[in-house]
């Protein structure tokens, strides 16, 4: 069964209190996430040695997730990626959201779902085992959103295996648009870069961007650099001049899933990360059309994580589940509309074993 601990982890600057939960499965796989955010700010995993790793990239304190977060662990939303010009049209009617990377807004604006305090509640699964629900609501106008929108969020840990899985839950009360995903930073040995792991990627295309990170159509992989469709070390070709890596300075860029063999919940495999020298393998499954796979380009050595190391460049990759970046001004692209009395459920399923 999944055990439940719980400990302060400290204070908002509003004067709200933290607590970080542990969930523990008995096989060596413990999940840790406080209210800020949701923030997962601990996930250890077996190797092949049977010792675990904490295999997200993580900040010593409270302070610094309030302070200097670059989205480590949250649940990134209300619109997960970008959106260009923080500006889209919805039924008529124009809405300006907040501007938060250059001229774009990115992870619903300047104190997006992962700024924002969640409450965390211990509930039972089907199974009878412990997992997290995390609730929020977001008001009509915050961040520039339309319309009140009430996320609910269950982490939940196998006790059969070494799965985390996260459900999305969404409702609102007008017209809106919502992209949720999670946005870890992993490092499959617990520390230094990451480009040597083996990533695969079930995908055949890929959105080009322009200068801003904002995608312009969609591409082949096929003879480029960003085809992952077998497994691939992130470094073999992250330095070849290909003007979409020069752009991004490395991978940024969203995937279209292939999507093929579709189980009964839905779920298709995105991605695989593999890493030789600990043996730990990552698959990552998921409802979404799409992942965006993010090369850790912008970590520039100026966060100390909490067992002392700096994190640089490459020392963490994401692997974001979700529509599409811009969807709202891309018709072209699956809808991220959300009307009231219509559901928003999405699932991603992370699968950890050893190579």
């Amino acid at each position: 069964m999944i055990q439940l601990t719980e400990r302060a982890f400290g204070r908002m600057p509003d004067g709200r209190d933290v607590v970080e939960y542990t969930l523990d499965n008995g096989r060596g796989m413990r999940l840790s996430a406080v209210n800020l955010g949701g923030i997962v700010t601990a996930l250890h995993v077996p190797g092949r040695d049977g010792r675990s790793a904490n295999v997200v990239l993580d900040l010593p304190t409270l302070a610094d997730y309030v302070e200097r977060n670059p989205h480590f662990g949250v649940i990134a939303g209300r619109y997960a990626n970008r959106i260009a010009g923080g500006r889209f049209e919805l039924d008529g009617k124009a809405h300006q959201v907040t501007v938060n990377n250059g001229p774009n807004s990115l992870h619903g604006g300047q104190k997006g779902f992962g700024a924002r305090w969640w409450r965390i509640e211990p509930v039972q699964d089907g199974d009878g085992n412990v997992a997290l629900d995390l609730r929020y609501t977001s008001a009509s106008g915050e961040e520039g959103y339309p319309g009140e929108m009430q996320a609910t969020v269950r982490y939940t840990l196998s006790a059969v295996a070494n799965d985390w899985r996260i459900d999305y839950h969404a409702v609102c009360d007008q017209p809106t648009v919502v992209n949720l995903s999670h946005h870890d930073y992993f490092n499959l040995g617990g520390g230094g870069s990451v480009l040597d792991h083996r990533l695969t990627l079930a995908a055949s295309r890929f959105a080009p961007v322009d200068s801003t990170l904002i995608p312009t159509g969609l591409a082949d992989v096929a003879g480029t650099p960003f085809d992952f469709r077998k497994p691939t070390a992130i470094g073999a070709r992250i330095r070849q001049s290909h003007p979409q890596l020069l752009t991004a300075k490395g991978y940024d860029h969203n995937w279209v899933l292939d999507r093929k063999d579709v189980d009964a919940d839905g779920l298709a495999l995105a991605a695989r990360v593999e890493h030789d020298a600990s043996g730990r393998t990552m698959e990552v499954h998921t409802t979404e059309p799409g992942v965006q796979f993010y090369s850790g380009n912008f970590l520039e050595g100026n966060l100390i994580g909490s067992a002392g190391m700096a994190w640089r460049q490459s020392d963490g990759l994401c692997l974001e589940t979700q529509h599409f970046p811009d969807s709202p001004n891309q018709p072209g692209f699956p809808p991220t509309i959300l009307r009231p009395g219509e559901i928003f459920r999405s699932t991603t399923l992370h699968r950890f074993g050893l190579c």
